[in-house]
């Protein structure tokens, strides 16, 4: 897949735009790909932000963390990847249900921009939370707020709307009567879990899209298995989104620890991997 554009929009956040046009065709709001740099690289689930049906392009937001993510943040534009694989997972539920809340923390915040536009066009009133450490680390506020009836910001220092989290923010407006009647959540595992906790005494349905360790994507390794409810689901295909109130949050929170050493170890090996090419 041929890299259209790849800019940073925030520290350590990275848009791309790829030309992909079977899946820009039948992409959806809530789904996600596999993408993998090069031969050597691992598979990282990146969910689909954007897309344009008649460009044939696809847009990612992404957060630099591990190896894969170092080089697909370093490749220029007209540059290519070696594999760029979806739709894949199930997309949001998009009916009308009344006053809805999509929450969005870090690359979350671009995940949930066709969300809002496809709840909005359904007939919803649709209220969005965006939430970072300071107001330099948010992006898309502008295309956020086109989409939205309301776009309500959280800081941690405070620098931009409400301080402190989304969830915060969030438990504040329903503690003082607001109501929902759905709630998206998609962020990182603490800002998920934090939303579940909080909306959980006031009984409203609230769906995370959750993005744990994933290999193939298509339900064959078992990898990305949850406890859902008590059964154990595949997120890559029976997902990736779920009831918030009937996931394990501590076998989850445990799960994405477990790999840390290897992510950093991962990180040095393919530097030095690249640094040998070059000799």
């Amino acid at each position: 897949m041929k890299i259209l554009e790849n800019t940073i929009i925030a520290p350590n956040v990275h848009e791309m735009r790829l030309d992909a046009p079977d899946i820009a065709r039948k992409a959806l709001p809530g789904q996600f790909a596999i993408i993998i740099p090069d031969e050597l690289s691992e598979r990282t689930p990146i969910s689909l932000a954007d897309w344009d049906r008649q460009k044939g392009s696809v847009t990612v937001v992404f957060l630099e963390v591990g190896a894969a993510t170092k080089d697909l943040a370093d490749r220029p534009a007209g540059d290519e990847i070696y594999s760029f694989t979806g739709p894949l997972g199930q997309p949001f539920t998009i009916e009308k249900f009344g006053k809805v809340a999509l929450l969005g923390g870090c690359y979350g915040i671009g995940a949930i921009l066709r969300a809002a536009q496809a709840m909005r066009q359904a007939g919803n009133e649709v209220v969005c939370y965006a939430e970072a450490r300071s107001k330099f680390l948010l992006y898309w506020n502008d295309r956020l707020e086109a989409v939205s009836d309301d776009v309500r910001y959280a800081t941690v220092d405070g620098s931009l709307g409400s301080k402190g989290h989304a969830h915060d923010l969030l438990e504040r407006n329903l503690q003082k009567g607001e109501t929902f009647d759905h709630i998206l959540a998609v962020g990182c595992t603490f800002m998920m879990a934090s939303i579940a906790r909080v909306t959980r005494p006031f009984k409203i349905k609230t769906i995370v899209s959750m993005n744990p360790i994933m290999i193939d994507g298509t339900g064959m390794c078992g990898a990305c298995r949850l406890s859902v409810g008590g059964t154990t689901r595949f997120a890559c295909v029976d997902g990736p989104h779920f009831d918030a109130h009937e996931v394990d949050w501590d076998v989850v929170l445990a799960r994405r620890q477990a790999y840390l050493d290897e992510e950093i170890t991962s990180k040095e090996r393919k530097t030095w991997q690249r640094l040998n090419r070059h000799r």
